[in-house]
């Protein structure tokens, strides 16, 4: 059963037009480096872009997870995505179970609310039926299941590698099976959440829209002439640069129909990446198999997507909010998906009743009045073997895994890093602080006991 709200709304207070309506867009496997606004010069992103100069640029965001399942865990509980039943990625064989059903989502404490919520896109928290989005929260949604889809065909082909099975179409509206074979899944999803726009406009209520794109995950499709567009890049950088510019196009649409419904004043606006680029070679779309993908950009830190050093974990991110952020602001506070539920809850005038939630208020941070979030404990992530616990300036990272032989060969055992002077994590510090190597670790190895690791 969702957990109770307390309620912060002054009684007989009619708070509803003061309560603001909450977008979040979601991008998979977008690197720190992967936009105009993180420095990027050969990628096309002016609206996503816009988000920054209208409102605030974070430098030290953080996903939940280095993959996609365990980061959106984070982003939509609050809490640590082992703790919720999801260390890693949901198994897309038959019998998998994904994000425990006695946890209350973002979606279920802002319906309790008085919330319209609505989700268009990749879902990948339990395909089961009692776990899917209509189950967890969402009044309406529309989208897919699982990791990711061809973006033309809507079948899900990546299970013949897990287990040998067949593929699998996935594409659904409110938990019914729809078909549209053919059309661009990235247009589809920001079809969809215009129709939402919509129905939150006539509806009069305050609503949380959830727009979790597979851009630019694999499969690399895009329309002939978006890849042309990018011809003179790199085979691998074209690739990404043309889903980029896919994603990008499609958040200009939705920023557009906010405008045009008279409902950006009213909204705060959330865009970022689950977790850092892939380096899989099944990103290469004319099937090698044996050369590292390089089409996403860590911005220049070490590791990528599946790892724990920051170009796993760290990602882009940025909010608008009218009357809060600043335009073109920067906020260099260290701050996570997991704050993204405490955040949100109490603009709308609630607090949940879960002393388990990792994150804390970015409000704090967002105006100036506070340096730095305040949580409960330390920022820790699990993933495998791969353990990592930031506290201020510094990182503790055990059995840290490299993707790209590039960055370096892993690190077995305890690394311990100063991401202020170093980002790039190669500078090794245990041994000039062995009394914060034992405490920071100790934190780490409460935060994620054996049991619930991947």
């Amino acid at each position: 059963m969702p957990r109770r709200l307390v309620s912060r709304e002054v009684r007989g207070q009619n708070t509803r037009m003061k309560r603001p309506n909450f977008l979040i867009l979601l991008t998979d496997d977008q690197g720190y480096g992967d936009a105009g606004c993180y420095g990027s010069t050969d990628l096309q992103t002016p609206h996503f872009d816009r988000l920054a100069a209208e409102g605030c640029r974070f430098t030290q965001w953080y996903g939940a997870a280095p993959v996609c399942s365990a980061s959106r865990a984070g982003l939509l509980t609050g809490r640590s995505p082992w703790d919720v039943g999801v260390p890693g990625n949901v198994s897309a064989a038959w019998n998998a179970r994904g994000l425990h059903t006695d946890v209350t989502t973002l979606p279920q404490y802002l319906k309790q609310a008085g919330y319209r919520t609505f989700m268009s896109g990749k879902w990948h928290l339990g395909q089961q039926p009692d776990e899917q989005p209509h189950r967890r929260g969402f009044d309406n949604w529309f989208g897919f299941l699982y990791g990711c889809i061809d973006y033309y065909s809507h079948v899900f082909y990546w299970l013949m590698s897990d287990g040998g099975l067949p593929p699998r179409h996935d594409l659904w509206q409110d938990g019914q099976e729809i078909y549209r074979n053919g059309q661009y899944v990235t247009d589809l999803i920001a079809d969809q959440a215009i129709a939402y726009l919509r129905q939150a406009k006539e509806s009069g209520e305050p609503f949380f829209l959830y727009v979790p794109f597979n851009n630019p995950h694999y499969p690399m499709q895009a329309p002939q002439d978006v890849v042309e567009r990018f011809a003179h890049l790199p085979e691998d950088r074209k690739w990404t640069a043309a889903l980029m510019y896919t994603y990008d196009q499609a958040v200009g649409r939705i920023l557009g129909a906010l405008e045009d419904l008279g409902l950006a004043d009213d909204t705060v606006v959330f865009a970022s990446a689950d977790h850092g680029p892939s380096r899989e070679s099944r990103n290469w779309p004319d099937g090698r198999s044996e050369d590292i993908y390089r089409g996403g950009s860590t911005g220049g830190l070490r590791g990528a997507k599946f790892s724990v050093f920051e170009g796993g974990i760290r990602v882009p991110a940025l909010m608008r909010w009218p009357g809060v952020t600043k335009p073109g602001s920067v906020c260099d506070a260290i701050t996570h998906h997991a704050d993204i539920l405490p955040t949100f809850t109490a603009a709308a005038g609630i607090a949940p009743d879960d002393a388990r939630l990792a994150g804390g208020n970015l409000h704090g941070v967002l105006t100036g009045e506070a340096k730095q979030v305040r949580r409960h404990r330390d920022l820790c992530w699990s993933y495998g073997k791969q353990r990592a616990v930031r506290r201020n300036q510094w990182k503790l990272v055990r059995n840290g895994r490299d993707p790209d032989p590039r960055d370096g060969n892993g690190e077995e055992g305890d690394r311990l890093y100063n991401i202020q002077e170093d980002p790039s994590e190669r500078k090794d510090l245990c041994a000039q602080h062995p009394a914060l190597v034992k405490e920071l670790a100790a934190v780490m190895d409460d935060a994620a006991p054996a049991g619930s690791r991947q």
